[in-house]
């Protein structure tokens, strides 16, 4: 089973907790493909079954919006149907920008793993690279 993991890091938090949900999905048996958002297009992601999408909080608690966010729009009538997982790092705020993105989601219609996605506070340490790889297999081992 394969899976694509895209994500947009600043820092270098979220592009950890990618290579942690990859971890999982490996673990679990599955492929994943990881890559940089601008390094990919909504149509071949949506192709996939499971995706895992990975952005930190910006600004007042919003999707980085020169790559990611228009990545999303793109690929949003796309995601009925496939299984999600949603996650990303936030240095303030209380992790409002992924309750938001959660419901986006599944208003489009995608099957969340995670109900309120996977968030780290900063620099993501060993408890939240932990909770990425446990969502990484429960995204490749889930059924529609």
């Amino acid at each position: 089973m394969n899976a694509a993991v895209v994500y947009w890091s600043g820092t270098g938090n979220t592009e950890a907790m990618a290579q942690a949900v990859a971890e999982g999905i490996q673990a679990a048996g599955g492929t994943a493909e990881v890559c940089e958002v601008g390094q990919t297009d909504a149509d071949t992601i949506s192709k996939f079954d499971k995706i895992a999408l990975g952005c930190p909080s910006m600004g007042a608690e919003q999707l980085e919006d020169s790559e990611m966010e228009p990545f999303v729009e793109e690929l949003e009538p796309m995601i009925s149907g496939k299984q999600l997982l949603l996650f990303g790092s936030y240095g303030w705020g209380d992790g409002e920008w992924m309750r938001d993105w959660c419901q986006r989601m599944e208003e489009a219609g995608a099957h969340l793993i995670c109900e309120e996605g996977v968030i780290a506070n900063e620099t993501p340490d060993d408890a939240a690279l932990e909770e990425c790889r446990a969502a990484g297999k429960e995204l490749i081992t889930a059924s529609v």
